[in-house]
This record gives C-alpha cells, structure tokens and sequence, in this order.
C-alpha cells in the first residue's frame, strides 16, 4: 500500500468506527537468536470471522521454512538478525470494504545469548540448620525467564522454577557443593547460558555455651553475669538472643534480646530464679542453642568452720581448719579471725582451709571465718566460733587413763589421773563437753573416777594446774552401741608398732572377725579381732574404725609424732625439773658434739673436693 492508501483507510476507520488492532510479541523483545517467536495480531471487536495479513515493512509474510502464519498468529522459528524489523497486523472481515490495520511493532533479534548471576543470601559459609537463598538474575531487560537449577553431583538433577530464587535447606555438610543455574523460556525452551558456578560451603553450626559467675547457685544480692559462648573460626561478630524459663509466672518465658555477649544482674534475687538459654545469630543463620543452665537463688550465704583432726592438741602437732559456704563451693575467698581480730596470714587460708603446723600456744583462741566473691564483692555472714586448745608438752604430768584406750562403753567405769613426775601438787582433771567445761565430779586429789559413763562424757580431758596451766589433753569417746575400738589414747611414736582391737560390750575381748577402716576405706580383714601397722609412719594418721556383724564402732583419730622430737622435749623438762645445773652441763656438751659433727662434715667435704680436682 501506498503512503496515501493507508492514510486513507485510518481516515475511514476513524470516521467509519473500525474496531482497532495491535501487534504482541512472545517473548517480550528483544529476543535471541535461535528463540522461537510468537506474534499475534489481536483485534478489538466482537466478531471472529476476520481475515489477518502479516507484514514486516512493506512486504505480506506467508508460511515458509521459517514462518507460520496462522490466522492471527505470526510464528518465528529459529529467529536470526535479519528476522529483525516492523511487524504489523492488518484484519478485514468479508463483504465489508474496509479493514483494521494495527501499529507497526519493532522486533529486535540478538545475537549473544544472555547469561544470568549466581548469588547465595547469606554469602559465605552456611550453617547447618539454616536455610541458604540462591538467586538466579537475569537483565530485566530480557524479559521473563524461568529459572533452572543444577547440583554437581554424580547424577545431575534439574529442577525448574517459576521465581528467580530457590531456597536450600542445610540439614547436613552433604548439601553444600557446587551449584549454578540457567533461565529458559517458550516451547520449545530456549536457554541462556549456564551461570558460573557458586559453591556453597556448609558447616555444622556450633552450639552455644551458657556459663556463669560466680556459679550456678547464688545468693541474694549477688551481682551474676551469664556469658553465651559460640566456638566459630570465622571473625564474623555474632548477636545474641537469651531465653529465660523463670519459675515466677511473671518472668515465665521472657525473651531478652541484646548485642553482647553477656547479661549481667547487678542484684539479684528470687526473681531471676529460671532456666537460662542462648542462641547465636550471623545475619540470618543461627547457632545451635545452649543447654539450659538453671540459677538457683538462696537467701544470704553463710559460712561454717570446722576442725580437723579435732580441736584439742598438743603443741607441735598439726591441726586444719576449714571453712565452707553450704551448697556453695566456687569462687570463694576466704578471711580467718582469732578472737575477733583478722589474721595477717589468712594467705594459708587459701581454698578455705588454715593449717596451723606445728601449732604453738599462742594459737589456742575462739577462730571464725567469712568468705567473699566476686566484683563488687559479696560477702557471707560470719561463722560460728571454733575453740582451739594448744596445750604445752611436759614429761613431768601426764594423764593417765584406765583402761587405757580412747573409747569406752556407756555403763563402764573410768578412772583418770594426773601423774607428776616432778612431785609437786595442785594438779587436777578438767573436761570440756558439748555442755561447758567442768572439773571431774568425783575428784579424788588428783584422780577422778566415773562410775557409770554416758554419752554426755564424751569430750576431752586434760590435767590442770593450779595457776591455769593445761597439759596432756585427751579424747575420750562414750559408745551406747555393742562395739568399740580399742587404741592407745596416746600419739604413736614414728617408726613403732600401732595395734587395733574391735571389742564387743559382753565380752569386752577382741571379735574374731572385723573388718578395719582407714578414713572410710576398708584397709584389713582380720578374722582375730586385732590389727597391727608395722612401722608406723605420719601417713598412717588417720580416723579409724572397726565393723562387725555386731556393729560399728566410733571413730578415732589415730596420731603420729616424729620419733626424737618429743623424747627430746621430755628429756629437757625432765633434767630441768631434776636439775638446773645438770641441764646446763648437758646442754654444753650438745653443743660441743655439734661443733665437732660439723668440723668433721666440713673436712670431708674438703676431701671430696681434692679427690674431684684430682680427677
């Protein structure tokens, strides 16, 4: 048609009322070579019977190898760049003398196949238990495109997609690997290339550790700071979200979110009582979460003293005090106080124990202690008093107990007595009890006698001096039950035979089988009764016990001296009762035989040198 023609037929339609047309292309322009493209021509009316002409520019298209006109439908196959150009529709229904001829559409062909951008949402490495967002993008430009996706595995699986993403969820390390994509349109699908490759790294995520300072329990008004550590490679920072399970409804399942690693509670108390949890985030992966940790809140702490071996002693040997905090056993630092004055050296409190060895009798006062922990510091209250009584050694007085054990049946009779060696008088039993420390009722000079013992007679025994000295203290233990141990009450001396009996109230004579016990650990069976240590050494000190079918006896605290120590000590006070002028002799002559020990020990350390450089 002629310029003039067509303008003529527009004038017409417009005045004459002609439905309109246009021209629609699929897939949108531009297109790629090798596509397959679909024009159709569509016409504004309500009548079917049109009759369509295609035109690209001036020339009428017909079905050809590569066309296929069908009707309304222009069909491209296998598009190239010369199929680039003006479409145009023209539509006429019979018996009528006009036509409806649409606008020209421009079909624009390419030659490069367009090739899409593989990205992951989070980037980076996945953890497993998350889920990994793949996106295919192809220019916008192009058109619509649905999206396909490849795993590089030994059997490659396709799997199409309507959207450009594609959501992976990482239940194991098996679903990381290598993955790209493509996009495709029409039918026959037509392809882009292949993306590059995107790999994706999976890692077990890590679970979070809850930990708490002080501890786990606490008391009220502590000052608690619960930490979520994630064990992670990565120098990624990670937020934290808590979780808390209180035991008050009105904490019951708060969620707390915070940035940082830790939850400090500045004062806490049975509010905060719960189970405490946490998880890690990076972006939009999340840790495993934590193991609950469950804070116990008391109220204030209190501190408790106890004595071992036992409270009562004499100077030289060893004695521990320890110091707890019930159901509470970290963090804590301890302060020790005799007579309400703290102890410059309570460093030997360290762990909560205050070792006095040797003791010495300025040590002998009423001990309590105090723990501490954390920052600011929380203290407890303080403990109950602990007596310690040092008594001074002498060889002149000693207690003498019959029968000479330590534990006694209840009903028996007792009898003790200050022996002094030295003659002089004014020596009496005392006793300290759970009750209050007394003289022995039955005082007889210096003996006393029970008659009938009871459980209450349970204490230590000591000889007392006129002027307030105290020597020789003992324990004596009173059993109601149908078994005692038989020891010496006196230390046994280093390198000497120690020899246990179990007796039996009917009888008081040695069982014919027991089984003895060392600090709670079976250490012998004897089927006569009687145990005997060979040798003794201090790492034979120890409580000890005896088990029948009959029963148990008490416990008893079986001491060791070093031999030469105390037989020295006796010695001494023994010539210094006697004689002062004899003391002073031996003394001098101590002297001279140290002098001529060292001399002798100087010369042979001399010789050894000459002998050496000779070498």
């Amino acid at each position: 048609y002629s310029l003039k023609e067509q303008f003529e037929s527009l004038f017409f339609c417009f005045f004459s009322g002609l439905p309109t047309s246009t021209v629609t292309v699929t897939p949108d322009s531009p297109v790629f070579t090798g596509e397959t493209v679909n024009l159709k021509c569509v016409i504004n009316s309500d009548h079917s019977n049109w009759r369509y002409e295609w035109h690209k520019h001036s020339v009428i298209l017909q079905t050809s190898e590569r066309y296929t006109v069908n009707r309304d439908t222009l069909t491209i196959r296998g598009a190239t760049e010369s199929d680039q150009g003006q479409y145009w529709c023209k539509g006429q229904i019979d018996g009528r003398p006009n036509s409806s001829t649409s606008s020209s559409l421009s079909l624009s062909v390419k030659d490069l196949k367009p090739k899409p951008e593989l990205t992951s949402d989070p980037a980076g490495a996945a953890l497993t238990g998350n889920t990994v967002t793949l996106t295919c993008r192809v220019d916008p430009s192009t058109g619509n495109w649905d999206s396909y996706w490849y795993k590089h595995t030994l059997n490659p699986e396709t799997e199409k997609k309507k959207t450009n993403s594609y959501s992976l969820k990482i239940d194991s390390v098996s679903d990381g690997g290598q993955y790209w994509c493509r996009a495709g349109r029409g039918k026959p699908v037509y392809y882009t290339q292949y993306s590059d490759a995107l790999w994706v790294n999976v890692t077990v995520f890590p679970k979070a550790v809850v930990t708490v300072r002080p501890d786990e329990r606490v008391f009220r008004g502590e000052t608690v700071t619960l930490r979520c550590d994630i064990k992670w490679g990565g120098d990624t920072e990670w937020t934290y979200r808590w979780e808390i399970e209180g035991t008050n409804n009105q904490y019951k399942n708060t969620v707390s979110r915070t940035s940082t690693q830790e939850l400090n509670i500045s004062s806490v108390d049975l509010s905060h009582r719960g189970k405490y949890t946490c998880t890690g985030q990076i972006h939009t992966q999340s840790s495993q979460r934590s193991d609950a940790v469950t804070l116990t809140v008391s109220a204030e702490a209190q501190a408790s003293v106890r004595v071992s071996p036992q409270p009562w002693l004499t100077e030289g040997e060893s004695v521990t005090l320890i110091c707890e905090v019930s159901g509470s056993s970290k963090g804590w630092t301890f302060s020790w106080f005799r007579d309400h004055d703290h102890l410059s050296d309570s460093s030997r409190g360290a762990g909560g124990s205050y070792t006095l060895s040797p003791a010495a009798l300025q040590h002998t006062g009423v001990y309590t202690c105090r723990a501490e922990r954390g920052r600011p510091a929380y203290y407890t209250h303080n403990s109950s008093s602990q007596t310690l009584w040092i008594t001074g050694v002498s060889a002149s007085v000693s207690l003498v107990i019959n029968p000479s054990r330590s534990q006694h049946f209840s009903s028996d009779s007792l009898s003790l007595s200050c022996e002094d060696q030295s003659n002089s008088t004014g020596w009496t039993v005392r006793r300290y009890t759970d009750k209050d420390t007394q003289t022995c009722a039955k005082q007889t000079g210096s003996g006393c006698v029970m008659d009938s013992l009871s459980t209450y007679d349970t204490g230590v025994y000591w000889c007392e001096s006129e002027s307030g000295e105290k020597r020789h203290p003992r324990n004596i233990t009173v059993h109601d039950g149908e078994v005692i141990l038989e020891s010496s009450v006196d230390p046994v001396i280093e390198g000497e035979t120690l020899t246990l009996h179990c007796l039996h109230r009917s009888t008081n004579s040695p069982i014919l089988s027991a089984d003895f016990y060392k600090d709670g650990s079976l250490i012998q069976n004897q089927t006569t009764g009687e145990m005997n240590i060979t040798t003794v050494s201090k790492s034979h000190e120890g409580f000890y016990y005896c088990k029948t079918e009959r029963g148990q006896s008490l416990h008893s605290w079986i001491s060791v001296r070093v031999r030469g120590q105390i037989s020295v000590l006796k010695i001494l006070s023994f010539l210094l009762a006697a004689s002062p002028h004899l003391l002073a002799t031996v003394v001098l002559l101590y002297k001279c035989y140290r002098a001529r020990v060292s001399s002798a020990e100087d010369q042979s350390q001399y010789a050894v040198t000459e002998e050496e450089t000779s070498i």
